[in-house]
């Protein structure tokens, strides 16, 4: 062959000692022009003479022909963009459902450092679930009282008590104030107490005051707020089992500031006959009146109140999110752990 891209015919000693196949290149079977010396085929523009590639993609003779690749990618881009445009016209977008706020109910004292308190527990509640409404509402003494607080609010509500036990308060007050708002939808939960994390305060509170974990005779007298109500020794006692539990079996005797059942000076005599020594441990969700007067005449040590401890924060969630589930409400995202 005389074309210059017949590599056998520019040597004609060389192509008596090459193979048929080689002397006589066939077509190559995907782009069906001769295929070079080793096989391959000249699909990337290559200059038959020299093999070289020109690297601006122009044809032997010079011209200049368009990028493949360029018009390729640019089309693909374009059915990329219509076929996302297609998909997003066909969604639907909806606010998510909005979270019931939490009401904590606190009982109200007149020291200014119960106030203080409470709020600094309703902080911790803010850090641990970001983005939850978090309202406070008293049931006497201080503002805003619960009425105020539920006059505000709109939607869904869960009134969490921050009260320790099922008394007059929890079975009465809060569900009344609840009924005077029939703007809301509104749950009640169950009070705080009694809970392994309020043990776990108390044991904390116990050690902040001097209590020494394998101390010898040594007894607890758990000084709470009295109530007529039959269920309230029956969760103090409880507590105290769980108290007693993380002292390593120390006794713990319940003993009230109001209402029946010992005093903390009668339940303080009962450990000292024994021969422990008696420490005090405050069973009241902030100071007041009660913490002050209980704490007085403690024999060793007198703990603080219960306060805004990180575990009474995962609590008050605790009991926001049961009553959800018990009511069949979907649960928050970030659940507290208890």
């Amino acid at each position: 062959m005389s074309s210059p891209g017949n590599a056998g015919a520019t040597c004609a000693p060389h192509a008596r000692s090459m193979t048929a196949s080689t002397a006589h290149p066939q077509p190559h079977p995907e782009s069906g022009r001769p295929a070079g010396p080793d096989g391959s085929s000249p699909s990337d523009g290559s200059s038959p003479s020299d093999g070289s590639s020109p690297s601006d993609g122009s044809s032997p003779s010079g011209g200049s022909s368009p990028s493949t690749s360029f018009d390729s990618t640019a089309q693909l881009m374009n059915r990329i963009t219509a076929q996302l445009s297609n998909q997003l016209a066909r969604v639907t977008l909806t606010a998510a459902p909005r979270r019931p706020a939490l009401v904590a109910v606190a009982h109200g004292s007149r020291d200014p450092e119960a106030r203080r308190t409470v709020r600094a527990l309703l902080d911790r509640v803010r850090t641990l679930r970001p983005g939850l409404p978090v309202h406070l509402g008293h049931i006497e003494l201080n503002e805003p009282l619960l009425d105020d607080t539920l006059a505000a609010l709109h939607g869904d509500v869960v009134l969490v008590p921050l009260l320790l036990g099922h008394g007059y308060h929890v079975k009465q007050d809060i569900p009344q104030a609840l009924a005077r708002a029939p703007h809301l939808r509104g749950l009640t939960a169950a009070p705080l107490g009694p809970h392994p994390l309020l043990a776990e305060t108390l044991h904390v509170r116990l050690t902040e005051a001097g209590w020494r974990k394998g101390a010898r005779r040594a007894g607890v007298v758990l000084a709470a707020a009295g109530s007529r109500d039959p269920e309230w020794p029956a969760d103090t006692a409880r507590t105290a089992e769980l108290l007693s539990r993380r002292l390593g079996g120390a006794p713990v005797l319940p003993a009230y500031a109001s209402g029946a059942g010992p005093s903390v000076a009668e339940a303080a005599g009962a450990l000292a006959a024994r021969g422990h020594r008696v420490a005090v441990s405050s069973y009241f969700t902030a100071p007041g009146r009660f913490a002050t007067q209980t704490s007085a005449g403690a024999p060793w040590i007198a703990a603080a109140p219960l306060g805004a401890h990180s575990a009474m924060a995962r609590l008050v969630l605790h009991r926001y999110d049961q009553a959800l589930a018990a009511a069949g409400r979907p649960a928050p995202l970030h659940l507290a752990s208890a």
